[in-house]
């Protein structure tokens, strides 16, 4: 996806007021075709939407490698979406803090794939964190969006046996990197738009494309 630049077609939206804070919202935005970009310093982020649809097919095995397109379990069992929609607004709101410009969007993420590790591969061999989701910025007022819709996987590595102990000790939890890597992630690319690669993470990395 080429990158355009804000020119005349944002002049109004620079004058709109930026909200103090990110606000979570619904995705009620109306499904229009996408406009031109706005400068990436220019981002002020008023809001992020996440959605987790209830399609995706929550595992609760604790094999090796389950199937499913979620597994979770450092939180207690319960809603799985809702706890990873909860880690993904959580990143959002890190990544929020880097834009301060002008131009107001909102952050649409759509989550399509979220494997954390189970018990079993925590605590022997560990693994790869597929964190993979869908992005696009729209505009506050009117719903267009500025961006198509790209699907970014931002998967990475995952610590296991006496490493994931260790990690452990010193805060570093399976939510906490996931957290982090996805405020990066993001930060990314609201930064330079398009610019993340997908990491080559093996094996292990290969699997989470089944």
């Amino acid at each position: 996806m080429k990158t355009v630049r804000l020119i005349a077609a944002l002049a109004t939206a620079v004058s709109l007021s930026a909200c103090a804070s990110v606000e979570t919202v619904s995705r009620s935005a109306p499904q229009t075709a996408p406009a031109v970009q706005p400068t990436s310093a220019a981002l002020n982020i008023q809001a992020i939407n996440v959605d987790v649809p209830y399609t995706l097919r929550v595992s609760e095995a604790n094999l090796y490698y389950p199937g499913g397109d979620i597994v979770w379990r450092e939180d207690p069992a319960g809603d799985r979406h809702q706890q990873v929609k909860a880690i993904f607004e959580a990143g959002l709101q890190k990544a929020a803090a880097s834009a301060q410009g002008t131009v107001p969007v909102v952050v649409d993420i759509e989550v399509t794939r979220f494997h954390a590790l189970t018990e079993k591969a925590r605590y022997t061999t560990g693994g790869v964190h597929a964190v993979q989701f869908k992005m696009r910025l729209l505009n506050p007022e009117t719903g267009v969006a500025y961006t198509e819709s790209r699907e970014i996987q931002a998967d990475f590595k995952a610590f296991g046996g006496a490493r994931a102990l260790a990690a452990e000790r010193n805060g570093l939890t399976q939510k906490v990197r996931i957290t982090n890597r996805i405020a990066e992630v993001v930060a990314q690319e609201l930064a330079n738009p398009g610019s993340f690669v997908a990491l080559n993470n093996g094996f292990f990395g290969a699997l989470n494309q089944i």
